[in-house]
């Protein structure tokens, strides 16, 4: 799982960019009023493929296989959804859970298999 791509370029804003953007998406999945900068019908299904599509494309590029790393945040992305019905002020949404995982498979590159 820490393999790293050899000839990847850049290969540190990669990680930076992927783990500082887990963090982020993990904190406004979780905070008790995320921000709401849309108001069309469904929006936030949008939001959570393309912050999962985002993921996907950053740990895809750092690491030579990104098959485990596209399980480990579709387990992630279904686990948040878990956990923001057990906080009592966020719902679970399976919706939520197939958006991201939807995001996570948009970002898939066989490129970077190395």
């Amino acid at each position: 799982m820490g393999t790293y791509q050899v000839s990847l370029k850049c290969r540190h804003v990669w990680q930076a960019t992927g783990w500082f953007l887990l963090g982020f998406i993990t904190y406004l999945s979780l905070m008790p009023h995320p921000p709401e900068p849309f108001t069309f019908n469904q929006v936030d299904k949008l939001e959570h493929g393309l912050a999962y599509m985002t993921l996907s494309l950053c740990f895809c590029q750092m690491y030579l296989r990104p098959l485990r790393w596209m399980v480990l945040l579709v387990v992630w992305g279904i686990g948040i959804e878990f956990v923001q019905g057990w906080t009592g002020y966020r719902y679970f949404d399976i919706w939520d859970m197939v958006a991201n995982s939807t995001g996570v498979l948009l970002g898939y590159r066989k490129d970077s298999l190395g």
